[in-house]
């Protein structure tokens, strides 16, 4: 219980810019234990005299001795960690949440549908099934940002969609010049290029509050089930352990009961969506 509260002091061993906003970490905890976290997780990075914030863990648990974690600069903590660099004392408190189903899902088809940022958790639960890919049946991931420029893990991009077991499709609504040439429109205008079994694929969802409800649109009109659909609700959280509040959607606590989702849990919450 007491490591709910108190940060465990952990060492940047890596940090790389990934975007104008985007920043990756590789973080080793000082005790030498793994972190222990399962995909979809997510931890609370503290920088001492400034403050915490809940952060995705992006690495698969398969990954040993360190995890992975990439930051937007978006105020004071995520500003301080985005100066940081190799060698930085950083603290960490998790994981915490609920997790992506990677046992549900041994045997079945997997439509992976990241948003921008929202690759960062996916690619936990991405690269946990393309290390056990012997577990798993059809792997389908669609990914989408508003501009080449943003693009996030670009080499592991590349390595996607070089592979023959995986089906990896991307989009940018707008391309900025002539360089880019992929798809360009939404993420949902992947959907028509991809088939699917309904009743063998489970759909995780991760991506910008916008896109969600055209996402699990498109989901549905090809017939996944609504408990086969999983979408993750992290950015409404802050403290991690339901004591602020922030995260709370009606009664339920993003943070104690997600961020992960099964979709047809959370159909009568108008707000989490």
């Amino acid at each position: 219980m007491e490591s709910l509260y108190r940060p465990e002091l952990a060492t940047i061993t890596k940090a790389a810019p990934m975007t104008a906003t985007e920043k990756y970490f590789e973080i080793k905890l000082n005790s030498g234990r793994e972190l222990g976290h399962k995909p979809g997780q997510f931890v609370e990075v503290s920088v001492f005299g400034v403050g915490e914030a809940p952060i995705s863990v992006s690495s698969s648990p398969t990954k040993k001795g360190a995890f992975d974690l990439v930051i937007r600069k978006v105020g004071n903590v995520t500003g301080k960690i985005h100066n940081m660099t190799a060698g930085s004392t950083i603290g960490i408190r998790g994981p915490f949440g609920t997790h992506f189903p990677f046992d549900e899902t041994k045997g079945k088809d997997i439509l992976f549908v990241a948003g921008g940022i929202g690759l960062v958790p996916a690619r936990s639960f991405i690269n946990y099934v393309l290390d056990n890919r012997k577990d798993y049946n059809r792997v389908t991931v669609l990914f989408g940002c508003r501009n080449p420029n943003e693009r996030l893990f670009t080499d592991e991009l590349s390595l996607w969609a070089k592979r023959d077991d995986v089906e990896f499709l991307e989009t940018v609504d707008k391309p900025l010049d002539t360089n880019w040439k992929g798809n360009c429109g939404v993420i949902t205008t992947l959907f028509p290029k991809i088939k699917i079994e309904p009743a063998n694929t489970f759909c995780v969802i991760v991506g910008p509050p916008i896109m969600y409800r055209f996402v699990i649109k498109e989901a549905l009109d090809k017939h996944i089930p609504r408990h086969h659909i999983y979408v993750s609700l992290e950015r409404r959280m802050k403290c991690g352990v339901g004591k602020c509040g922030h995260c709370q959607i009606n009664g339920v606590y993003c943070c104690q009961e997600g961020p992960v989702f099964k979709y047809s849990d959370i159909t009568h919450l108008e707000e989490a969506l």
